[in-house]
């Protein structure tokens, strides 16, 4: 007994112990980030990844020249920490509005840095507008297909989700200089589809593929401009070039009317192949799309 005395009264006279209980670990709560449209998105769940919940404005199917949001969407948007801009035509109209709605709402421009080309004008084989259309209102905005110039918006959304989550910085850059890689190796992909093919010339309905024509050497031959159908008059032309340049595809966009496109394809006895500039997944487009030129361009 005096030994276990001894025992408890040293026992006593140590200092009290805490017993600490490892509680849940809780995660930051994920950047609200809302982006134009769907390639937008793509880019952003590239670079920011878990950390960020993206959504895009313009819904799958919808017409990003011309889009309204939803008042569900305006509702998220108030939300929303950060707003990334393409230059479509229908955010002149809404982003102050989305802004006003939402004064804490940062909106970063990813076309920043990126020399935009003027859209397509009828019949110039160049796929150049004329010197008198360089408005801005007439600058191509499909940036995003074009490998190299996806590097470049990836960056830009790369500093953007940094400045917003500076502890997540060194994650956000090296996400972005994996991206960068295979964005090389796409190119170099699609280069080696399109060997041979420089110069060569092709139908498309809408004017989307101007910066993947000018990476790879292509000439691009719009059907419509700025969302304006071809006068019959157009329509005699392009046929007429069409037969004298033995082409034999129109690409077709699905978000438009293809009835010209089809129109143009049965006078020259040829087809006509979907090509949606908008698909989520950009670079399986983009090869997708380099592979239906590679079968077009004879």
């Amino acid at each position: 007994m005096p030994a276990l005395r001894r025992i408890l009264i040293m026992l006593m006279a140590l200092p009290p112990m805490i017993l600490c209980v490892p509680g849940p670990v809780v995660a930051a709560a994920p950047i609200e980030v809302f982006v134009s449209i769907l390639p937008q998105r793509y880019l952003v769940q590239q670079i920011g990844a878990e950390r960020v919940n993206a959504q895009a404005l313009v819904e799958p199917g919808a017409d990003p020249h011309t889009y309204e949001p939803k008042p569900g969407q305006m509702a998220d948007l108030t939300k929303a920490r950060l707003y990334f801009s393409i230059g479509m035509p229908f955010e002149k109209v809404w982003l102050p509005k989305i802004s006003a709605a939402n004064p804490l709402l940062k909106v970063v421009a990813t076309d920043q840095g990126i020399a935009k080309l003027p859209m397509a004008d009828h019949g110039d084989d160049h796929g150049h507008a004329h010197a008198s259309d360089h408005a801005e209102a007439s600058l191509d905005p499909h940036i995003w297909l074009a490998p190299q110039l996806l590097k470049t918006m990836a960056q830009t959304i790369s500093m953007a989700l940094s400045e917003a989550a500076p502890e997540d910085a060194a994650r956000f850059a090296e996400n972005y200089r994996q991206f960068a890689e295979r964005m090389d190796d796409l190119d170099g992909q699609i280069r080696a589809l399109l060997a041979g093919k420089q110069g060569m010339r092709f139908i498309a309905f809408h004017p989307s593929w101007g910066y993947f024509a000018k990476a790879y050497g292509l000439v691009q031959i719009p059907i419509e401009i700025e969302g304006k159908e071809p006068k019959a008059a157009q329509l005699r032309d392009l046929i007429r070039k069409a037969r004298e340049l033995k082409i034999t595809v129109v690409f077709a966009q699905p978000q438009f009317s293809t009835r010209s496109a089809e129109l143009i394809a049965e006078e020259i006895g040829g087809r006509v192949i979907p090509a949606d500039p908008l698909a989520a997944d950009v670079p399986a487009n983009l090869l997708r799309q380099a592979q239906a030129f590679q079968g077009a361009l004879r």
